[in-house]
């Protein structure tokens, strides 16, 4: 009942995305241009042909940006970046040949310190996900003959930022970095936060230790300001329900990402 409530609210909003833009093309304006920056997780097999139906709606409706945009994208453009939180094997498996076979670039935020190792952080997981396991470095680095695809850091122990200490907290920031470009030989400074968990002092620390962004788990519009350092992201899974997935990528479930910026306010400042 709630993820159909969230589908309904979500289809409100953009039916009135819909029409300001027609208003604005009536009246000879142009329309701002809109990203969505979406992260998968796991990718299981027998999910593969859904993952690819939802690349090719992405392709239809919306052009596919690497994640170094760096600013808004231009007026009129509908655009979608394309990540994946936990460097999960079945994303190598199942998602990297659909991404490869229509040329889409995409990014990969890795636990460092989890390489090769099953994802333990995980409670109440999907079925799916119980079998999955983190990527090795060498899988990663296999990855990365690929130009279209980033690494990126997902902190060391996938470590919700917001229960351990500051000294701790700038450890998982650092040394994820640090472990990742020395494993791969590849410049790492965008970061993700597990499980969403954040505040402005991660901010800084990030900043801090060398991040050009860091993204979030809150839903919302990306690349808005051409100095954006925390950018938002919508959560997608391939068993999504079609107009739903839509719905995501047009930057309709948005509303929900001010209803949990205000949630982690009132837990971060009391």
């Amino acid at each position: 009942m709630k993820r159909f409530l969230r589908l309904v609210i979500s289809l409100i909003v953009r039916t009135g995305d819909i029409i300001r833009d027609s208003l604005r093309s009536f009246t000879g304006r142009t329309r701002p241009g809109r990203c969505v920056v979406i992260y998968y997780h796991a990718v299981p097999k027998h999910h593969r042909s859904l993952f690819a139906r939802q690349l090719d709606c992405i392709r239809e409706s919306a052009r596919v940006l690497p994640i170094d945009q760096s600013g808004p994208v231009p007026p009129g453009e509908k655009a979608v970046v394309i990540t994946f939180d936990d460097a999960f094997i079945s994303v190598a498996e199942n998602a990297r040949p659909e991404l490869a076979s229509r040329n889409l670039p995409w990014t990969v935020f890795v636990p460092a310190g989890c390489l090769g190792q099953p994802p333990s952080w995980i409670e109440n997981a999907r079925p799916e996900s119980r079998v999955d396991r983190v990527m090795t470095a060498e899988e990663l680095r296999d990855l990365l003959r690929d130009p279209r695809v980033t690494i990126a850091s997902h902190s060391v122990h996938h470590a919700n930022l917001l229960r351990i200490d500051e000294a701790e907290s700038r450890r998982e920031l650092a040394d994820s970095k640090s472990i990742l470009e020395s494993a791969l030989s590849t410049r790492v400074d965008l970061f993700s936060f597990p499980y969403g968990a954040h505040n402005s002092r991660h901010h800084g620390q990030a900043r801090d230790t060398g991040y050009r962004r860091v993204f979030t788990s809150e839903p919302s519009l990306a690349f808005r300001e051409p100095d954006e350092f925390v950018t938002g992201r919508v959560g997608v899974d391939p068993d999504d329900w079609p107009l739903e997935f839509r719905l995501k990528i047009a930057g309709a479930y948005r509303w929900a990402g001010h209803l949990q910026a205000r949630k982690r306010s009132r837990r971060t400042h009391p």
